[in-house]
């Protein structure tokens, strides 16, 4: 405490008292001064429920949909850093053909709106894709033990279709993004690193893989870490397709329920919840990397 009054000068102390008091306030007239019919024990009954036939407490829509929203953010995240290290590498690349393509994917998924690429990653993924390869049919003959993995992985193994057009929607989106941050990181090493490790002899694969990456890393670490939170916030727009997501599921309720404050302010405590834990982690896991470099 001695050392936080050290570096809190008093206009710090004036701004900070100033944001909690306008924190107060706005609590003060969400609960108290707002004209709504406050209905908070409808929460709990649908985070958890008992189950007659298991006989014992299982999770209801919110938490499934937090499952889901996991789920499909961790496959959305594998999807993204697979291809966003490729692209990525394919930026730096000496040819011009490489460069051009991934240079096109990128500006496209950039400059276009979320919400159409939703849509149009959806249709041709679960129409062209996932219709061709007959995904349901190979699910509902395959072995049990293989349903049993599905569900652990993806959830419903009947719903297994959607989940995959969403988590390669996600993955697709995200991967524009992550292939920018690992060109920045790539070209941040000094081009002395390139040319020592060739004058050694040393493919250029091997160099980027021994010598480039792990140093690259160290400045790469940070922003995906913010892009991998962000995957799980845009994780929340596939409910515009159905996705049984955390987002969808809160909607549902809503519709049912007629809590919307309620249940809003729930969903966003869970997805903060989620964010910040992976941004802690993701703290630790850099100043680990840090002091091991060191």
């Amino acid at each position: 405490m001695p050392r936080l009054q050290r570096q809190l000068g008093r206009l710090d102390w004036f701004v900070l008292a100033g944001l909690i008091g306008a924190a107060v306030f706005l609590l003060y007239r969400m609960f108290f001064n707002l004209n709504y019919n406050w209905n908070w024990g409808i929460i709990p009954t649908y985070l958890v429920r008992y189950d007659d036939e298991q006989q014992r407490w299982v999770a209801n829509a919110l938490l499934e949909g937090l499952v889901t929203t996991i789920r499909l953010s961790v496959w959305g995240m594998l999807l993204a850093l697979a291809l966003g290290v490729i692209l990525g590498v394919m930026r730096v690349a000496t040819r011009l053909a490489p460069r051009l393509l991934s240079r096109v994917y990128i500006e496209f998924i950039r400059n276009t709106p979320a919400l159409v690429l939703v849509f149009l990653f959806y249709y041709f993924v679960n129409d062209r894709l996932l219709s061709h390869f007959e995904i349901d049919a190979l699910i509902r003959h395959s072995p049990a033990a293989v349903r049993r993995a599905l569900t652990l992985a993806a959830g419903d193994p009947t719903l297994i279709s959607p989940f995959i057009s969403g988590a390669m929607t996600i993955g697709l989106f995200q991967a524009a993004y992550i292939a920018e941050i690992v060109r920045a990181g790539i070209q941040s090493i000094p081009a002395g690193q390139w040319e020592a490790s060739r004058s050694l002899g040393l493919p250029k694969f091997l160099v980027l893989r021994l010598v480039i990456l792990p140093q690259a890393i160290r400045v790469m670490l940070p922003p995906l870490a913010g892009e991998f939170i962000n995957t799980i916030k845009y994780s929340s727009i596939v409910s515009i397709i159905s996705i049984q997501e955390l987002t969808f599921q809160g909607m549902q309720v809503m519709a049912s329920t007629q809590a919307t404050i309620e249940i809003w302010i729930t969903i966003t405590a869970m997805y903060l919840v989620l964010c910040l834990g992976l941004s802690l982690a993701v703290h630790r896991l850099e100043r680990k990397y840090r002091r091991t470099l060191h």
